[in-house]
């Protein structure tokens, strides 16, 4: 059976499969030949287990035609490769992870396997998710789907690509400072960040604990809600995550409407220095809702203005901590110089180990760490993330989500950041006070640029609000269409 995947959505899929137009082996042979025909040029992909997806499919289709049922049961998913996914290699696009193969799941993926789905793939990424463009890869660099000459934006990249590439159904990314929403739109996906604690981070390689979240890169909010009911709930491992119902996402997205729903919109997030087509596809967009009943509202954000600086002195803060164990002993790639001694083989390990991206914010972290230095950044840093938020509490009071654009301007073309980290790091401007205050978002794609670049709308909702975010999310999306 030819199967076109480049549409298909999960839900579409289940109902497929539930429909035996097709089996889930049937399914993952369109994957894995997209792959193949596809993936040359974009290069979303790092490694692809065939015989692994293929018995999982088998797996699936004996597990429905037993009895069982549910929506991700014989999906394939594409895994960013920093999950631990037993028998596959997990080397977070690092040449210091070379080699490494996983010898357990990550919770994620364990409730992946659980649900039925199948982990196909491992799709690129910055290296150790540091990175905006997915051209800190040590490996490749993955192009965007959409315009071949520009990001697929980072660190969730080699996801989106595939998805948008139609190379993958669904994909799961993480989202430090806007990891997953970032690639959605200049991909023209959907990527959901959940609340810090909502999905468990067991078995998912560290960048800055305190901000790192699993999420999904897919095709439409729907997806978004079934993912997201896959993967989320308690953890043992991870004493993080809060033992809190898990909502049924899909169901609650019933009868969604814009009307009535209480939308601010921050003056903060509307700046000079972005690109007018995006700024005024996201504001056309905002109207539309305002024009199908929600209530429209001017609100201020003002710690906003902090967000980069505490955000790039806490995250690199945590990866020099998180990074320290891959030294060449304990972890890791290991080069012993002529002189053999421990400082060489520390020093060589990493210098060849890591990339010029990971090695520059682990110096950051360490210099905002160190004697002297700790209060005057990093003290005053999480006193500032405090502030910012309870920016977003205090605005949740008056308003159900907020709507800003998710980027300053669309995809942009690649090696044009790449040496100039600052301008990199501004891209993360919109994005950032989300992870720093632990509140979910998600990116609705709401138009194009005059080249045709997708646009995406960012949504933010209160911590633990997926089920109204998801909500105002699909009614948009259904307004947008």
């Amino acid at each position: 059976m030819d199967l076109d995947i480049s549409k298909m959505t999960i839900a579409a899929a289940a109902d497929g499969m539930r429909a035996k137009d097709f089996s889930s082996v049937e399914l993952t042979q369109a994957v894995l030949k997209a792959i193949k025909e596809k993936d040359t040029e974009v290069k979303a992909y790092l490694t692809v287990d065939e015989e692994g997806a293929l018995a999982g499919a088998k797996e699936a289709d004996d597990r429905r035609a037993a009895g069982e049922s549910g929506d991700m049961l014989g999906i394939p998913v594409a895994m960013k490769d920093i999950f631990n996914v037993k028998g596959q290699p997990c080397t977070c696009a690092s040449k210091i992870l070379e080699g490494y193969i996983a010898p357990f799941d990550a919770t994620v993926t364990r409730k992946l396997r659980e649900a039925g789905a199948i982990p196909a793939g491992r799709v690129n990424m910055d290296e150790f998710a540091m990175g905006s463009s997915t051209e800190h890869s040590a490996f490749q660099i993955t192009r965007n789907p959409v315009a071949l000459d520009r990001v697929p934006g980072g660190s969730s990249g080699g996801s989106a690509a595939a998805v948008a590439g139609g190379t993958a159904i669904a994909s799961l990314g993480t989202d430090t400072g806007g990891s997953i929403r970032s690639p959605a739109s200049y991909c023209g996906c959907v990527g959901l960040k959940p609340s810090y604690g909502r999905v468990s981070r067991y078995g998912v390689t560290a960048f800055a604990s305190s901000l790192d979240q699993v999420g999904p890169i897919v095709k439409n909010v729907e997806d978004a809600a079934i993912l997201l009911g896959a993967i989320a709930g308690a953890d043992s491992h991870d004493q993080t995550v809060l033992d809190r119902e898990v909502p049924d996402y899909r169901a609650a997205l019933a009868g969604a409407s814009l009307k009535g729903l209480r939308i601010g919109v921050p003056k903060e997030y509307f700046i000079d220095g972005c690109d007018p087509e995006v700024m005024a596809s996201v504001r056309k967009a905002i109207d539309m809702c305002a024009n199908a009943g929600a209530e429209v509202r001017e609100i201020s954000l003002p710690h906003t203005e902090y967000a980069i600086a505490v955000y790039y002195i806490c995250a690199t803060a945590e990866a020099s901590a998180n990074l320290a164990r891959f030294d060449g002993i304990r972890y890791g790639f290991r080069k012993v110089g002529p002189e053999a001694t421990l400082q060489s083989l520390y020093d060589r390990s990493r210098t060849d180990g890591f990339g010029k991206e990971v090695k520059r914010r682990i110096i950051l972290g360490t210099y905002v760490l160190s004697s002297g230095y700790y209060d005057a950044y990093y003290n005053r840093a999480l006193k500032a993330r405090t502030l910012i938020r309870n920016d977003f509490q205090k605005a949740f009071e008056s308003c159900d989500v907020i709507m800003t654009p998710v980027a300053p301007t669309a995809a942009y073309k690649l090696n044009s950041t790449v040496n100039d980290p600052l301008k990199a790091y501004l891209g993360d401007i919109f994005t950032v006070p989300a992870n720093l205050a632990g509140i979910c978002g998600i990116s609705v794609p709401c138009g194009k640029t005059s080249e045709n670049l997708p646009v995406g709308l960012q949504l933010l909702g209160p911590a633990f609000g997926e089920v109204e975010l998801l909500r105002a999310a699909a009614a948009c999306e259904k307004e947008f269409a």
